[in-house]
C-alpha cells in the first residue's frame, strides 16, 4: 500500500507520540478523540440545546474555606490557623460567606445566579482518590462498581442527535469521568488549535492489508471526524484569565461556539489535595475558579446561551473540618459545591455541617447525595427520567428556575 506525503508527515509527527486505542479511544500528545459508536437519532424536541458543563476540583477542594462558617464558634476552634477571618469572608448571608478569592462570583450571587449546595456527599463516604472519584462519575454506590459513566448510560438511553458534533467533550484531562464506558460520542483534548494543527496532518485512507496499519489509520480517521465538527472556530471577544484553567475555559469556549453543537463539556482544575500549606494553594485554585468561571459567563452571554447552559462543580470528596499539623487538611466527606447559570435558582441548599457533632473519624455527615444534584440534571434540566442512569429514584434539588 502506498502512503502519501501528508499521511507521511502525520505518522512521523505521531510517531514519539503515544498513541493508545481502547474503547474507542484515541489519543495522541495534547489531544484525544473518542468515539465509542453510540446510536444517535435525531430528534425534533432537542433537550441537549440546554448545555451541561461540568468542572470537576480535583484533589477534594476543601469546603469549610470555600463556604466560610463565619459565625461558627467551632469552626475556628478547630482551625486556630486555617480558618479565614470573618472580616475577610465575602458574606452571602448572615452566618456563612465565600472565601475571599471568590469575590468574582458576588456578582453571580447578587443577580441570583449562583446555588450554593452545601453537605454533599453519600452514605459510607470513601476516602480513597481514586474510588471516590469513580463513585462520582459512574453514580453508584459505594459498595456497586461500574464502568461507565453517568452521563454515558444517560446518552445511551436518550441519544443526543448525530448532527451534533459529539455527545461530550472532556478538557484538561484524557480520563473521561462521567463520560467513560461505550456509548457515548466524547472527544478528549487540551486545546482546540493545537488539536486542529496536528489534525491537518491526518488524511482518510483506503482499507489496510494488515492489523496495526488498520490501527493506524481508523486513529487518523477518528482524528479527521473530529477535526471536521470542531473546524470553525469563532473569534470571541471576551478575555480569558491567563491561567491554566483560563485556557481551558476558552477552549470549552471555542467548543461551546461551534455551530454542530455538544450536549456536555467537562473540565478539570487540577491541585486541590491541601495536606500541606493549603491556604496559599487553595486562595491561587479557588481565584483561577472564579476567574475562569466569569470568563464562561462572558463567552456563554456572548454566544447566546447563558440561559441554556448549566454549571456544575464536583470533586471526589472535601476536607476534614480540623485542620492538620502541617497547615493542611486531610480527606474529608460532605462538601460544598457550585451551580451557576442564567436560569439557576441562586440561593443556599442543603445544610451546613453541625461541626459539634462529628462522625467518628472526625469528619461531618451528608445532608444532599450528590445523585440528587444529577438527578435535578437529568430530570429538570434534560427532562429524562433518572432512574436508570442513576440506579434508582434521587430527590431533585431545586437549584433551577421552571
Amino acid at each position: 500500500m502506498t502512503i502519501d506525503r501528508h499521511r507521511r508527515r502525520f505518522l512521523r509527527a505521531t510517531a514519539a507520540l503515544p498513541i493508545v486505542h481502547a474503547a474507542g479511544l484515541a489519543t495522541f500528545g495534547a489531544a484525544s478523540v473518542a468515539f465509542a459508536g453510540a446510536p444517535a437519532t435525531d430528534r425534533a424536541f432537542d433537550r441537549y440545546r440546554h448545555l451541561l458543563v461540568l468542572v470537576e476540583l480535583k484533589g477534594g477542594n476543601d469546603g469549610l474555606n470555600t463556604l466560610v462558617p463565619y459565625t461558627d464558634a467551632a469552626y475556628y476552634a478547630l482551625r486556630p490557623k486555617l480558618a479565614i477571618a470573618r472580616d475577610q469572608v465575602i458574606q452571602l448571608s448572615d452566618r456563612v460567606g465565600l472565601h475571599p478569592a471568590l469575590a468574582p462570583l458576588s456578582a453571580f450571587w447578587r443577580d441570583r445566579e449562583l446555588a450554593v449546595l452545601q453537605g454533599v456527599g453519600y452514605p459510607q463516604p470513601n476516602l480513597s482518590h481514586f474510588r471516590s472519584i469513580e463513585i462520582w462519575d459512574t453514580a453508584s454506590r459505594s459498595d456497586e462498581y461500574r464502568e461507565d459513566g453517568w452521563l454515558t448510560r444517560t446518552f445511551a438511553q436518550q441519544p443526543v442527535s448525530a448532527s451534533y458534533g459529539a455527545d461530550g467533550v472532556v478538557i484538561g484531562s484524557n480520563d473521561l469521568g462521567p463520560l467513560s464506558g461505550n456509548g457515548a460520542r466524547t472527544i478528549a483534548l487540551a486545546d482546540t488549535p493545537t488539536f486542529l494543527r496536528r489534525a491537518r496532518l491526518a488524511q482518510p485512507a483506503a482499507a489496510a492489508p494488515n492489523q496495526a496499519l488498520a490501527h493506524i489509520l481508523k486513529v487518523e480517521a477518528d482524528i479527521v471526524q473530529a477535526r471536521s465538527h470542531l473546524a470553525a472556530e469563532r473569534a470571541l471577544e471576551t478575555e480569558f484569565p491567563a491561567t491554566g484553567f483560563g485556557n481551558a475555559v476558552k477552549t470549552a469556549s471555542q467548543v461551546i461556539a461551534n455551530p454542530s453543537g455538544v450536549a456536555a463539556v467537562r473540565l478539570t482544575l487540577t491541585g486541590f489535595d491541601t495536606h500541606t500549606n493549603q491556604p496559599g494553594t487553595q486562595t491561587r485554585l479557588l481565584a483561577e475558579l472564579a476567574g475562569g468561571l466569569t470568563a464562561l459567563k462572558g463567552a456563554l452571554i456572548e454566544l447566546g446561551r447563558w440561559n441554556e447552559t448549566l454549571v456544575l462543580t464536583y470533586a471526589e470528596f472535601g476536607r476534614r473540618p480540623k485542620e492538620n499539623l502541617s497547615l493542611g487538611t486531610d480527606h474529608g466527606t460532605a462538601n460544598v459545591h457550585f451551580a451557576l447559570g442564567g436560569r439557576v435558582a441562586g440561593e443556599l441548599y442543603g445544610e451546613a455541617p453541625d461541626l459539634t457533632a462529628l462522625m467518628g473519624d472526625g469528619n461531618p455527615r451528608h445532608a444532599l447525595d450528590f445523585r440528587g444534584v444529577y438527578a435535578t440534571v437529568l430530570e429538570r434540566w434534560w427532562n429524562i427520567d433518572s432512574r436508570s442512569a442513576l440506579g434508582g429514584r434521587f430527590t431533585p434539588v431545586p437549584f433551577l428556575r421552571a
